[in-house]
């Protein structure tokens, strides 16, 4: 593969890396075989021309010109599918115990690098847009910036700002501001969304991560659920809640909550409603099962969080397995890194991975990582699918996703907005 990589990569050491090349205006990736996510037949020995960041042309080789200047990619032999989703992603993830204590204090710079950092090296694990649910100090807002204005590389982000928070709920801790009360959530929706924020995200459940009430137990009223998705909703902006709840996660469905986070406790009964209503769960069934243990172990989680974890585990695959069976929208999330190493391969791919093991096809799983996320953002004219006039958003595989889920396992090419952040053949 003859390709020039272009990119810009923020170093944990703090140096800035600029390349020196640039990517060619007009790329042709030919040969390979684009999946077709509608489940008909895939479009075999072709050619997707790319020009600027979008998609100019996709054929058959007999059918498509490729321009004398173009740079060619070489994808004989190679599927060719969207670039990957990622609905939950914090990108200065800190979780209880050495993570936490090693980044005790850290400044503001220090997290906006690590975020910079962080978000790099999501495009590497062919992740090209995420949705951050909530980031502390508003750096997610800044780095979105800052990434379409061209002065960083990272996916194309959907993000919430902050999270609210309510007293004494999950993610309580000594310095938080909270909101109490319809009035002061309704501001602080506001607030939010004056900033940048693209979604509004609220905890009505306790969590895993923090011991700040109960799991299964609605710890947000459902005036205050209510308040949230009325201001959020005026404003056009979308409502994410965080609940394993029940109870929590029947009164957010009936107030118009788009999309539920984890769901650790769900039953049959509220997703029945969540499939009847469209509402979107985001499972982050990597964070409970045991094959994903060694990472929890590794950043040295205190023996409280890992039991907390540990017992949600069964009772979060079920809630999976039925909200499959129950027809729900689910859009992949897995709320760690996108390119977290779990069980042989990254936390997307494990994620995906199980979705198929709890009942989905190998399509379905992958629609869940591209076509269906696209369509929870509202972004499905964009991105989402190798369609003409989309982002030149595209991974390259050895074998068939759409057959076998875990040929994500092995990428060998990842462009963004027709750059190329991955390019097997130049390691």
């Amino acid at each position: 593969m003859k390709t020039k990589l272009a990119f810009i990569s923020v170093l944990l050491t703090g140096q800035l890396l600029l390349s020196l090349s640039v990517s060619a205006a007009t790329t042709a990736i030919v040969g390979g075989t684009v999946v077709n996510l509608d489940g008909g037949k895939s479009l075999q020995n072709s050619v997707v021309l790319v020009n600027g960041d979008r998609i100019e042309k996709i054929g058959s080789r007999s059918e498509v010109q490729i321009p004398a200047d173009a740079k060619v990619v070489d994808a004989s032999g190679k599927w060719l599918i969207p670039g990957l989703m990622n609905m939950h992603v914090h990108l200065d993830l800190i979780l209880p115990g050495k993570m936490k204590a090693e980044l005790a204090g850290e400044t503001e710079a220090a997290m906006a690098l690590r975020m910079a950092a962080n978000a790099q090296k999501i495009l590497q694990a062919g992740v090209t847009t995420v949705r951050l649910p909530g980031a502390d100090r508003y750096g997610d807002i800044a780095l979105k910036k800052s990434i379409n204005k061209g002065e960083m590389v990272g996916p194309r982000i959907f993000t919430a700002g902050e999270a609210i928070l309510i007293t004494a709920g999950h993610g309580s801790e000594p310095g938080v501001v909270y909101a109490d009360g319809p009035d002061e959530l309704v501001k602080e929706v506001r607030k939010q969304i004056s900033l940048g924020a693209d979604w509004v995200k609220i905890l009505i459940s306790g969590g895993i991560a923090t011991d700040g009430g109960a799991i299964a137990e609605a710890l947000m009223t459902p005036e205050e659920i209510n308040a949230v998705v009325d201001a959020a909703h005026r404003f056009g902006v979308k409502v994410a809640a965080h609940s394993g709840s029940p109870a929590a996660t029947l009164v957010a469905v009936e107030a118009g909550v788009d999309s539920i986070e984890h769901g650790y406790m769900l039953d049959s009964k509220v997703l029945k409603k969540m499939a009847q209503a469209g509402t979107w769960l985001v499972p982050t069934i990597v964070v409970s099962q045991p094959a994903t243990q060694p990472f929890f172990e590794k950043i040295g989680s205190p023996p409280w969080y890992l039991e907390r974890r540990n017992s949600m585990g069964k009772v979060h695959w079920e809630a999976l397995k039925t909200a499959i069976s129950e027809g729900v929208n689910i859009g992949l999330g897995t709320d760690q890194l996108p390119n977290e190493p779990n069980d042989g391969t990254t936390a997307t791919v494990r994620e995906a991975e199980y979705y198929v093991e709890a009942g989905m096809t190998p399509l379905q799983a992958l629609r869940s990582a591209t076509i269906e996320t696209a369509k929870m953002l509202n972004a499905e004219n964009d991105i989402g699918t190798l369609e003409e006039g989309k982002y030149a958003d595209i991974v390259m595989v050895s074998a068939n996703p759409a057959e076998n889920i875990s040929a994500l396992r092995s990428m060998d090419m990842v462009m963004k907005g027709g750059v190329i952040y991955l390019d097997s053949d130049s390691k």
